[in-house]
């Protein structure tokens, strides 16, 4: 019998490609294996295992957060020097009563301004984050913060203040994110609540350290009581740039670059040494078929297919998540020069500041203890309703004459440090978590960025009205401005009635199918997730 030449080729040719289809279907489904068996472990890890499996994960992504213990003790000085008498006799203008203050409208441009310069910041962090990765933006941004403190330790007016403002925002716009979802990134679910949550409580230590500062410096008289806390701005930037030069890198983003090698020596660095080798490999898979996932949805990394598709509801999400956090917060935001305005004095105002910090401080523990037992929908809403109806309450309280019935100052005052301890118990910590867990894994970065750059549009619009309202040069709205306010807070909370999930104990790769498959707000706690058929059902 003849054999041709061709044939033979035709038929080794075809037994080669065989052979590949084969290899590659068997590479699927061992991937979708150890994906179902990653996302059970996930399901089933308790805090204490979580913490054994993952330490070196904990410790990095702590250290990524201290950051925002920097920021928060710079933010601190944003609005608390406005209250400082040396800032205000510097940089203010005399009063027929004989005191200083800063004009309403430059009080409005520093904070807008440091709001703009975080935007920037925001908006090309989405982009170098995802181009150079997490580790070299905030280094990059760590030195330049070292820069900009120079232009503000050496203002000689409120103007050149204002444009170190600015440029300070930019740094602090790639903080506000980066840490968030480097947290996010390098954890297993269960612990995942708990590091985001941790930007919420540095940002409150940042603060009580810069009130605190600014406390005991507010004897103090001339240029040195307020040049002496911008030169302690610069204690931090370097040890956190040297620590996070040796941090790994986040292993979704290396997966989201194809480096899938790369992400399986980072996992081996954030896990614990007695972690077996099937247990990285289940892991490593779980991210591949996330990644397969998303994929199948054409999902990619612009910011224009945030608005596309499954993902405009995934924006919606995060974007409104984030903003309630500031609706909820423009009076406990301003407690120290609102009480000062108020006619207390300034030490007494300074007072409230720290013991609000520190409240603030304490709440994220209950709200470490609260989360996995009601789940972060059930906090963002009792959060939210607390904030409403005792907002209004200080409207009322606004109502009396507060210079001619001084306890009513100090009642307003109780009320907002009340309030400021509910809110770090619900609203302020557990938004990190929530916007993190919505985005798809291509977009988990910009969503964020974007939701905090709408996030800081808000704030520009409070910081524009909040000194105009409260102050009494202005509009001296003064405590009555809670009207206003709560009614404001009443619409956020009915949103997120209807519109925020649960998204307690699921990975990313079942979010992903939750939203893909429509399915509503309030059923997503009782959905159960199929990942080899990537299908829903419920009990």
């Amino acid at each position: 019998m003849a054999v041709h030449l061709d044939d033979v080729q035709d038929r080794t040719t075809a037994n080669i490609i065989h052979g590949k289809d084969e290899e590659q279907h068997d590479s699927a489904a061992e991937i979708l294996k150890g994906a179902q068996r990653a996302t059970e472990d996930e399901h089933t890890m308790g805090l204490r295992e979580g913490i054994r499996k993952y330490p070196k994960a904990v410790f990095w992504s702590i250290w990524f957060s201290s950051a925002l213990i920097m920021e928060g003790f710079d933010h601190a000085f944003v609005s608390g020097f406005f209250a400082f008498p040396a800032f205000q006799e510097r940089y203010g203008e005399l009063q027929s009563d004989g005191t200083y203050q800063v004009p309403a409208d430059l009080q409005s441009a520093v904070s807008n301004g440091v709001n703009a310069g975080e935007i920037v910041g925001l908006l090309l962090n989405g982009l170098l984050a995802d181009w150079f990765g997490y580790r070299w933006v905030m280094i990059s941004c760590l030195i330049l913060m070292v820069a900009f403190i120079f232009l503000q330790f050496f203002a000689t007016s409120i103007y050149m203040y204002l444009g170190a403002e600015i440029l300070l925002g930019l740094p602090w716009g790639v903080f506000q994110t980066l840490t968030t979802t480097y947290a996010a990134e390098v954890c297993p679910n269960v612990l995942r609540p708990y590091l985001t949550m941790l930007v919420s409580l540095c940002w409150s230590i940042g603060y009580l350290v810069g009130t605190g500062v600014l406390r005991a410096f507010l004897s103090s008289e001339g240029q040195w009581a307020y040049r002496i806390p911008f030169a302690l701005q610069w204690a931090l930037p370097i040890p956190l740039a040297i620590g996070i030069f040796l941090a790994p890198e986040s292993p979704w983003w290396l997966i989201r670059k194809g480096r899938i090698q790369d992400a399986g020596k980072v996992l081996h660095r954030l896990r614990s040494k007695d972690s077996s080798e099937d247990e990285i490999s289940d892991t490593l898979a779980m991210m591949e078929q996330t990644v397969k996932i998303e994929n199948e949805m054409k999902s990619t990394s612009s910011y224009w297919d945030l608005f596309k598709g499954v993902n405009l509801r995934r924006t919606e999400v995060t974007v409104f998540t984030y903003l309630i956090q500031e609706l909820c917060a423009p009076l406990v935001a301003y407690i120290v020069y609102f009480l000062e305005q108020a006619g207390l004095p300034a030490t007494a105002s300074f007072n409230f500041g720290m013991g609000e910090y520190t409240l603030a401080i304490v709440g994220v523990f209950v709200a470490w203890y609260l989360v996995p037992k009601i789940g972060r929908r059930t906090l963002l809403l009792a959060g939210t309703a607390f904030m409403t109806a005792t907002t209004f309450v200080i409207g009322f309280l606004g109502i009396p004459n507060i210079s001619t019935h001084p306890k009513i100052g100090y009642g307003i005052g109780t009320i907002l440090l009340i309030e400021y301890f509910v809110f770090f118990i619900t609203i302020g910590p557990i938004i990190y978590t929530i916007v993190t867990e919505i985005p798809s894994n291509y977009l988990r970065n910009k969503s964020v960025v974007l939701a905090r750059a709408v996030y800081n549009v808000a704030v520009l619009v409070y910081g524009q009205l909040v000194p105009h309202m409260m102050q009494k040069a202005s509009w001296n709205w003064g405590a009555k401005s809670g009207f206003f306010y709560g009614g404001i807070m009443g619409l956020g909370l009915i949103w997120a009635y209807f519109r925020l999930p649960e998204t307690k104990n699921r990975t990313f790769a079942e979010m992903d199918i939750l939203f893909r498959n429509e399915i509503k707000a309030r059923d997503f706690e009782k959905t159960k997730v199929d990942i080899a058929s990537e299908t829903v059902y419920q009990d």
